[in-house]
């Protein structure tokens, strides 16, 4: 059987190990392929491949469910759930998603983009299951890095106290260390364990002991302690610790051995209550490139498979703003010892690796962790360091109490700086970073900047790291203008002012962050038909700059907002408010993204479809306001 023929994942039923093994190998090569042409995540989906095509092999699909942990790891998944045909289309505006969604495909049992969620939804579904009186198996799938995240933990508390309830987590350790674990002493020890005469004895021990006249309940403590030593031989250290967490534990079994992964499988799903198998893969498994560099090689842009080198651009690009960013924090913390650097298992994508070589002892990564991360950075403040929180938009999110709670409350100077800000693209909607604004601006004792430009982001690192309470600096993916940057010397900005970029008595356009050089592109499209605007670049929505902004609207009488974020409660509403606050009843027209969910495309394109490039902008506002005197643009 190919592995185009499969459009059902029931199909892998009694086809035979060496089978499997050749659609492991298909699979692998339509993932590498893809991923070399499109970009995507390589390394996780690669180490799973022989762990799903076991998983299935036990598992009745029509029925039972599989819940993947953040979707990294599913690619395999997605190929033998009907989607071969499409998965040239993966990350593409309109193709298959990178991620799970339950939309997408009847398999896809629960979507995510963050970590550390399946084994919640998992118990969740279990528990639905026994409520209904109905009958499936629940499987969460999730990677040792996701359980650092605490809600796994949690999760993991949980169900560790529902002894009658079936789960079945699977723990994908993709952690090199493993290894050496796994082989014939674990198998066996697993083997013995859970064989019926070792768990009669162990079930059975005390009470053949109570039999004993005049000693058996005296021996009751004693039998106790025998009954642990006897699970703690047969369960390896990791083990003993989900044992004791109420879960009976099987492993390190062999990631990349089919007929051990279908024989552990089937035996863990006797087994009543939560079961942990855990299983030792390796990241990038089957291209050595990838093996080699794991980190690097987790996602990637388009490469050539051959060389594993990425494939260049046609032309020289700019620096990215990650990049900018790090290369400035670096030049102030090396100026500054106070200054800590904080990521939350993204060093490599926020750039935080480069302070992490340059100044190992004032960079901290916690792992999954986000909520730890904040109050950790709190923690710091409060003895007089200068935590600088970088942490993607999306993610940021999941700490949202801890930013109220433990940080603003107190009015404690840590630096939040949220990259990967606004449209993200390829990722789709669990990762775009609309809600920033809107989450940020309702907190007392809040800052809230984002740069024009990579030159302005220089400057409002410094401002960030000298500010005397809590601030946060957005900043989008991708590459800059292209501008001049300077090495050292920046100067912090005075909080709450913005700058007038273009004058004009007929429009006043007001842009934050991304938005300002679209904003400056469509006033000069107006120009072409006799419409002049001023165009003000914010810098801050939080505080906003109204002695600057609000004159010029009761001037000018007609206002447009541009931000790249949601227009419900974002910057273009802060402008409003101010503007009703101060008696100020002028048009407004705020352009951002509506009340929709931005889906996977090339953020040109998400920009287009959502009305937010330079000429729709120009073609909007001449519409609305001038669509009497002039004809449309072209």
């Amino acid at each position: 059987m190919h592995l185009s023929e499969i459009t059902h994942p029931n199909q892998l039923h009694g086809l035979s190990v060496r089978q499997l093994q050749q659609i492991a190998r298909q699979i692998r090569d339509k993932h590498l392929q893809t991923v070399a042409v499109n970009g995507g995540h390589l390394g996780p989906g690669l180490g799973v491949v022989e762990l799903t095509l076991g998983l299935y092999q036990t598992l009745d699909l029509d029925r039972d469910k599989v819940i993947w942990d953040v979707g990294h790891q599913a690619y395999p998944h997605k190929l033998l759930t009907g989607r071969y045909d499409r998965f040239h289309t993966l990350r593409q505006k309109d193709g298959v998603a990178g991620y799970l969604k339950l939309c997408e495909n009847k398999f896809d049992h629960f979507g995510a983009g963050h970590a550390s969620t399946s084994i919640s939804a998992a118990l969740g579904m279990a528990l639905a299951r026994d409520l209904k009186g109905e009958k499936f198996k629940a499987v969460a799938v999730i990677g040792d890095g996701a359980l650092t995240g605490g809600m796994a933990l949690e999760a993991i508390n949980h169900a560790g106290h529902l002894p009658k309830t079936n789960l079945l987590v699977v723990l994908n350790d993709n952690d090199m260390s493993i290894s050496r674990n796994v082989g014939a002493i674990p198998r066996y020890l697993n083997k013995m364990r859970l064989s019926q005469p070792v768990q009669f004895i162990k079930d059975n021990l005390e009470e053949q002991f109570k039999q004993i006249p005049f000693v058996g309940e005296s021996l009751s403590p004693e039998l106790g302690r025998i009954k642990e030593g006897m699970k703690r031989l047969a369960v390896p250290k990791v083990g003993a610790v989900f044992e004791e967490l109420g879960f009976t534990y099987i492993g390190p079994v062999d990631g990349h051995n089919i007929e051990e992964l279908i024989a552990t499988f089937q035996q863990a799903h006797q087994i009543q209550g939560p079961v942990l198998v855990h299983v030792a893969t390796v990241k990038g498994k089957g291209y050595e490139i990838a093996e080699l560099d794991q980190v690097g090689y987790h996602a990637q842009s388009p490469f050539n498979v051959a060389t594993g080198k990425a494939i260049p651009s046609s032309k020289p690009k700019p620096p990215a703003y990650a990049k900018v960013f790090s290369h400035t924090l670096v030049k102030l913390a090396e100026q500054n010892p106070k200054i800590v650097g904080i990521t939350a298992a993204m060093a490599t994508g926020t750039g935080l690796d480069k302070l992490q070589a340059k100044l190992p002892n004032q960079y901290i990564d916690v792992g999954i962790a986000e909520q730890h991360a904040i109050t950790l950075a709190a923690g710091l403040a409060t003895q007089g360091m200068r935590p600088v929180a970088v942490i993607y938009s999306t993610f940021l999110q999941r700490a949202y109490d801890q930013i109220i709670h433990d940080v603003c409350i107190q009015n404690l100077p840590v630096f939040f700086c949220l990259d990967r800000a606004g449209i993200v693209g390829a990722d789709g909607p669990t990762h775009q970073g609309m809600y920033d604004i809107a989450y940020l601006r309702c907190i007392p004792n809040m800052t809230i900047m984002a740069p024009k430009d990579e030159a302005e982001l220089q400057s409002m690192v410094v401002t960030g790291v000298n500010h005397s309470g809590p601030i946060a600096m957005r900043y989008p993916r991708g590459n800059g203008y292209g501008v001049p940057l300077m090495e050292e010397g920046w100067e912090p900005l005075e909080i709450g002012k913005g700058e007038i970029l273009r004058t004009g008595d007929d429009v006043l356009i007001v842009g934050y962050g991304t938005m300002v050089y679209p904003g400056m592109q469509a006033a000069e499209i107006l120009s072409e038909h006799g419409i002049e605007a001023t165009v003000i670049n914010a810098r801050f929505v939080k505080p906003l700059d109204t002695e600057l902004i609000l004159p010029l609207a009761k001037k000018i009488g007609r206002v447009i907002t541009l931000e790249e974020g949601c227009v419900m409660g974002g910057f273009g509403s802060a402008i409003a408010e101010a503007l009703l606050d101060a008696d100020i009843l002028v048009p407004v027209k705020r352009f951002g993204v509506p009340d929709v969910l931005v889906d996977h495309a090339e953020p040109n394109e998400s920009k287009t479809e959502l009305g937010l490039t330079s000429h729709q902008i120009a073609e909007r506002v001449l519409q609305a306001f001038f669509k009497q005197q002039v004809a449309a643009v072209v």
